[in-house]
């Protein structure tokens, strides 16, 4: 019985890819990236798939996005509904919207009788042909997990200094991290807070040296070494942050007032579903070319924080997919 309904569920596999329609490209992810891929393969009626479990990227938890170009001032779920909103009206009859599916996988074509250049789609309530596919399902911030972190995240905890930098405005405020991301988030703040207090967990910088120089020479920053977060403290908001200093072996527990905090210890991209078709980097992202956003996969492009790219914000991820979209035009026409 078992083996019957195994050779079922085979068969049933290959004939669901066999007897559908091939698209010209999948995108999958609804962030600034996929909206953008969205309206521009529609602009040149490439017949799409676009596969996203909803249209809610990083920045959709922000108060106040402030560096969306042409728009001095938006909460990020209203520019999520924004992005929605002007897909949908390109949709029309070329953009086939697959809205609250998650992609499984994606492999080469499964059978014999289909183009060898195409690929098959896999999502945990469907099955898509393509004959390009375009990626743009962005990261996820790595999440401070102690006390009080989830209680204050958007009352004082935030992981965007971009997006909500200016709210702090002659505030006392922290960067947790040692990266780029973090020093990077200080040299921001440092254009509007009256102090930023950056707290590492080791003596060890990961940020570049011209940066971390830069940063530190400034006298609104303080630096805290063999700093491991312990509580966020505060009422209706943030108002003090604890830690452990581990500094010569001593452990002294210590708590600094500030009305922000910003957390940048890293993003986790969201590639598990193409480990298996495309060489990941060491931190799981995926390598594209940046002229083209072309990965080491024919036929397979990929744009935004998903990708190895140096730089990732909302309007640079929407640029990357743009770019990607006028070459996958330029692909699928030559052949």
């Amino acid at each position: 019985m078992i083996l019957f309904d195994y050779c079922i569920l085979v068969i049933d596999y290959f004939f669901c890819y066999n007897c559908r329609m091939i698209y010209d490209l999948a995108i999958i992810g609804g962030g600034p990236a996929g909206a953008a891929a969205a309206i521009y393969a529609a602009r040149k009626q490439l017949r799409t798939v676009f596969i996203t479990k909803d249209w809610l990227g990083q920045s959709s938890v922000s108060d106040s996005i402030e560096n969306w170009i042409g728009t001095v001032k938006v909460s990020g779920l209203e520019l999520a509904k924004s992005l929605e909103k002007h897909v949908k009206a390109y949709a029309k009859e070329i953009i086939d919207i697959k809205e609250g599916e998650i992609c499984l996988n994606i492999v080469k074509a499964p059978s014999p009788s289909l183009p060898s250049d195409s690929f098959a789609v896999t999502t945990n309530t469907g099955h898509y042909m393509a004959r390009t596919v375009l990626v743009t399902t962005g990261s996820h911030r790595r999440r401070l997990d102690i006390p009080g972190a989830d209680n204050f995240e958007h009352k004082g905890l935030t992981y965007c200094a971009t997006c909500d930098g200016p709210m702090y405005t002659d505030q006392d405020v922290a960067v947790i991290g040692g990266g780029n991301a973090a020093f990077e988030s200080a040299a921001q703040l440092m254009a509007y807070c009256r102090s930023v207090t950056i707290l590492n967990r080791s003596g060890h910088f990961k940020a570049d040296p011209g940066t971390i120089e830069t940063v530190s020479k400034n006298p609104k920053v303080k630096i805290i070494v063999f700093a491991i977060p312990k509580e966020v403290k505060g009422d209706k908001f943030v108002t003090s942050l604890s830690f452990t200093n581990v500094k010569e072996k001593k452990t002294v527990e210590e708590e600094i007032p500030v009305t922000g905090i910003f957390v940048e210890i890293g993003s986790l991209p969201n590639t598990d579903f193409v480990k298996d078709i495309v060489r990941l980097d060491e931190f799981n992202r995926i390598p594209a070319d940046p002229k083209n956003q072309r990965t080491a996969v024919s036929g397979l492009w990929a744009a935004g924080d998903c990708t190895d790219g140096l730089y990732h914000q909302n309007n640079i991820a929407a640029g990357d997919a743009v770019k990607a979209i006028e070459d996958i035009y330029s692909y699928l026409r030559a052949r």
